[in-house]
């Protein structure tokens, strides 16, 4: 008994031989992947186990912990606040004659000259002052100090220090009615406290 095809061909043994070389060949081409049982280590121990994968199925990745925000969107970083640098110079003389002077800054245009004082704990008043003071109201004339430097780059004199200071010198002011600086300027200001008391 044969088998013919449609076109009548009887195949050989050769042909049938020839079909399965060719199917054997075929799969043994083909990668077999086959799940491979997991260690029985690995799973007795930490849950963090991963199985391993062949290195050629494993990309490398490459991280930056620091690399900029470079797209063209991205907005420029803020440039910084100008500054006033301040000097406070005291009233008396130490011991080495001397004038003691204490340092601060402050954002230009940001605060009142009295609040750069009172947060850097600068003295401000004297002893009258420091008992009948406004606390910053502008209605009391104590917190009296002279520019001896850099007065451009305060705020011109207000009104209450035109009352208070109308027989003082122009560079004696105010501090809780002075503004240090313009939000634009920067420089150096030179301040003289308790000008009262020099001699």
């Amino acid at each position: 008994f044969s088998r013919t095809n449609r076109r009548g061909h009887v195949p050989t043994k050769s042909s049938e031989s020839m079909a399965a070389t060719s199917s054997a060949a075929l799969f043994s081409v083909l990668p077999l992947h086959l799940p491979t049982a997991t260690p029985a280590s690995a799973r007795a121990g930490s849950s963090h186990y991963r199985p391993t994968r062949s290195a050629a199925a494993v990309s490398p990745i490459r991280c930056s912990a620091a690399s900029p925000d470079l797209s063209p969107g991205a907005p420029a970083p803020a440039p910084p606040k100008p500054q006033i640098e301040l000097e406070f110079v005291g009233p008396k003389p130490g011991a080495d004659g001397s004038y003691p002077v204490d340092r601060a800054a402050a954002v230009s245009g940001d605060k009142l000259l009295r609040d750069v004082m009172v947060e850097n704990k600068i003295e401000l008043y004297a002893a009258y002052g420091k008992l009948m003071n406004c606390g910053g109201g502008g209605s009391c004339g104590t917190c009296i100090v002279e520019i001896i430097d850099g007065k451009e780059l305060l705020s011109p004199r207000t009104d209450a220090e035109n009352r208070y200071l109308k027989k003082k010198p122009e560079s004696w002011r105010l501090t809780c009615q002075t503004i240090v600086g313009n939000k634009e300027n920067s420089g150096k200001v030179v301040v003289q406290r308790l000008p009262q008391w020099k001699k």
